[in-house]
């Protein structure tokens, strides 16, 4: 079955954040045709461990080691990156994050933006990185299918059943 959509690394915000009062699903990348979307990365491992608390070139480091192992998990490379966005919670971590990332994106040349904002979701994380990559229609059919633990498809694109009721009839009519 073909899928339009391939979420990795599904996970509820009320395991993520369990002193806030939320419960958002989320995942942590997705893949739309040959666009992929990451969730913006901090200085906290996959695994959920802090790195680097008050470090902003640490938790930089953790972030891009984070970007590339989530973009391999959905069949792209850190070469596909065609837009970053940077995070900061103090000016003055500028410096030390974009020689970071500059190491981890050589030869890239990805558009980038980068802001100063007041905080991050946790007040040890002061740095984000958001990443949009794009990979080559050349390498999209030959992708394999993503580790099964990994794995949450969207499955919007099954066809719908039939609606058999008139009512329901006289009703796609008239959306038409």
């Amino acid at each position: 079955m073909a899928y339009s959509h391939v979420r990795l690394r599904k996970f509820n915000t009320a395991k993520t954040y369990p002193e806030q009062k939320l419960d958002n699903d989320l995942s942590m990348s997705v893949r739309a045709g040959n666009f992929v979307f990451l969730r913006g990365q901090v200085g906290q491992a996959l695994d959920g461990t802090n790195v680097g608390t008050g470090d902003a070139a640490a938790q930089t480091e953790q972030a891009m080691k984070n970007v590339k192992q989530l973009l391999e998990e959905q069949g792209a490379e850190l070469a596909d990156i065609c837009k970053i966005v940077i995070y900061l919670t103090d000016p003055r971590y500028r410096e030390a994050v974009y020689k970071v990332v500059g190491k981890w994106l050589k030869g890239v040349y990805p558009v980038s933006t980068g802001l100063v904002i007041q905080a991050l979701a946790r007040p040890e994380w002061v740095v984000e990185v958001d990443v949009f990559a794009v990979i080559p229609d050349r390498r999209l059919k030959s992708l394999p299918e993503p580790a099964e633990h990994l794995q949450w498809k969207e499955t919007a694109d099954k066809k719908a059943p039939p609606l058999s009721s008139k009512k329901s009839k006289a009703k796609r009519k008239k959306t038409k």
